[in-house]
């Protein structure tokens, strides 16, 4: 809300001012502040009337769900693949998800993209800003703002090395002598990277690899920048942005360099500034990090509007594989809900591996080691990284999620699509947004053959299908891949029909033993309830209805198998691994029932 006798335009004048005299305090910048806020606000287009947002909306609801997806995961012959993208999405997700996340689309030289060469154009391989802008006027789009660093060969890199502009003071350098044992990484390559540049030898910072350099942010031109490449992505139709790696923005030496307060500021900067812009875009913190230092990327409504659930993957996938439900359910009960305006974006697999630093202090060394060795049987590779004095911790397992869950802790089973299926289910149904990861849709197993091609562990769950190939998989009422796809569609069919899945909704966590997993669910508005209920065990279950505490009156139904219960006084089995949605809301949408295979 804007202070009494201040315009919309002076109080986000103000605002951005108080944001860059955080991130600049203490810093050679500090004097520019007062000529950085026109220029920020000209970068945005936001230098005449502007409109202030009003605070804690939600713009979201039960019908959002993304699909997340490199723009060349699927090939056709002759064809652009991000027209290949449109069609699938046309066929396949119209009506079952409402945006899609594509991976960056930009050009690149390492880590599938994340090594952006040039962020204002479009990887001419995959298409051109006008299929970008196809997809997004029919579905939301989410776009990586890689934030925290560019390719070595870009051209703002290049200048750094010849000392010219753009670029001559963009990256971070430091001095080897200097004591970075603090420093948190995510891998174990050396942090400095020693280049020859015509001022003699610099050593620049690469967080992630040495295709990878880190920007400096101290260098108020570089945030300039960012600011321009925002706008240009609004005005190419982005309503969602994901700020890759973006816990690591801002360096001090001697620190750990993670989460550090500017960081966070920087976060309230690109909010104020984008949701001026465009009052319905999201803004989504990509935070590999443990639980509580994720969840406080919310900051007080006024940093991320929705972070990444990274602690869901591992703990979900460790009950199905031990059926013990009990860590998941101590970490949902300790969760706080998020304030209006906030969500958690679910998702149980992605481009990136599952990562492990977001179950630090919720798995125990022995459940995590047993983990481990599970989905090594199941073909997972270990990535890791490096701590101060030279120790290796486990940093992520990469593995496509159809074969994370083929069996359990003892090994292989018949129960795989089951176990599949329930994973799905759990994650659709609990507070936030969810994101499917296209290769979870097709039920995409591990590509081998993909890993001993680029020499990479992440290239197992980033499979490339062949359009011929994967119509025809798609075709066959026996393949498993659309068995997948069919069961998948028709939750989220479901789900969007049900305000009890508003991201924002009320959640409760039951207490149903160590094999039953389950909470409810309370729309907005209180007009339906729902309870979910799932048996993450391989063994036969009995839910007790009273132990579910429901009302009497109206008539109770499992949305997904249609089945009603009119006496509430009874048992009800599950198989292995079958989830229930028991509501008094009755709704025409049925799926197949799920639990067997």
């Amino acid at each position: 809300m804007t202070p009494a006798g201040q315009s919309d335009r002076e109080w986000l004048q103000a605002r951005v001012q108080q944001h860059l005299e955080v991130i600049y305090a203490n810093t050679d910048a500090s004097a520019q502040v007062q000529e950085l806020v026109p220029q920020l606000l000209q970068a945005m287009c936001l230098e005449h009337e502007v409109v202030t947002p009003a605070p804690g909306r939600n713009t979201w609801s039960e019908r959002d769900a993304l699909l997340i997806t490199y723009g060349d995961s699927l090939l056709a012959p002759d064809e652009k693949p991000l027209h290949t993208l449109k069609r699938f999405l046309d066929a396949h997700a119209n009506g079952v998800i409402s945006g899609v996340h594509i991976l960056p689309f930009y050009p690149w030289t390492s880590d599938d993209g994340f090594a952006v060469l040039d962020y204002s154009s479009v990887n001419e391989a995959l298409g051109e800003w006008e299929d970008i802008g196809d997809i997004a006027s029919a579905y939301d789009l989410m776009a990586d703002l890689v934030v925290n660093h560019c390719s070595s060969r870009s051209p703002w890199f290049e200048n750094f090395l010849r000392d010219e502009s753009p670029g001559r003071d963009y990256f971070f350098t430091a001095d080897p002598a200097q004591d970075l044992s603090a420093v948190v990484r995510p891998r174990t390559s050396p942090l400095l990277r020693t280049v020859d540049t015509v001022r003699g030898l610099r050593h620049v910072w690469c967080t992630f690899s040495h295709d990878q350099v880190d920007l400096d942010f101290r260098n108020p031109e570089v945030l300039l920048q960012f600011v321009r490449i925002v706008r240009l992505y609004l005005d190419q139709g982005v309503r969602i942005f994901r700020l890759d790696a973006i816990a690591f923005l801002w360096k001090i030496p001697g620190t750990s360099c993670l989460n550090l307060e500017q960081t966070h500021e920087v976060v309230r900067l690109f909010r104020t500034l984008i949701e001026h812009a465009r009052p319905d875009a999201i803004l989504i913190t990509e935070t590999n990090i443990p639980n509580l230092e994720n969840l406080s990327y919310f900051g007080n409504a006024n940093e991320a509007h929705c972070v990444y659930n990274f602690s869901l993957p591992p703990l979900l996938i460790n009950t199905l594989l031990t059926g013990d439900c009990t860590y998941l359910r101590q970490w949902l009960m300790a969760m706080p809900p998020a304030r209006s305006g906030t969500t958690f974006f679910n998702f149980i697999a992605s481009h990136d591996g599952i990562g492990l630093r977001p179950v630090e202090g919720l798995l125990s060394d022995d459940e995590l080691s047993a983990l481990l060795s599970a989905l090594q049987r199941f073909g997972g590779q270990v990535s890791w990284r490096a701590l101060e004095g030279g120790e290796q911790r486990p940093y992520e397992v990469n593995i496509a999620l159809f074969d994370a869950l083929q069996g359990t802790l003892r090994g292989p089973d018949a129960l795989a699509f089951s176990r599949f299926v329930c994973a799905h289910a759990i994650m659709f149904a609990l507070e936030g947004i969810p994101g499917l990861y296209i290769h979870s849709l097709l039920g995409t197993r591990n590509d081998y053959q993909r890993v001993e091609n680029t020499g990479h562990n992440r290239s197992i769950n980033r499979h490339q299908w062949q359009w011929e190939m994967l119509e025809v998989e798609l075709g066959d009422a026996e393949s498993p891949h659309r068995q997948v796809m069919l069961a998948l569609q028709g939750l989220l069919r479901l789900r969007g029909a049900q305000p009890a899945f508003h991201p924002n909704a009320a959640q409760f966590t039951l207490q149903l033993g160590t094999a039953l997993f389950g909470f409810s669910r309370h729309s907005l508005e209180r007009e339906q309830q729902i309870f979910c209920v799932s048996n993450i065990s391989d063994e036969p279950q009995t839910l007790n209805l009273l132990d579910l505490n429901l009302v009497e009156e109206g008539g109770w139904e499992d949305l997904i198998s249609g089945q009603a219960y009119r006496d509430l006084d009874h048992s009800v089995p599950l198989a292995p691994y079958q989830t229930v949605w028991i509501s008094r809301r009755i709704v025409e949408i049925k799926v197949p029932v799920i639990h067997s295979q």
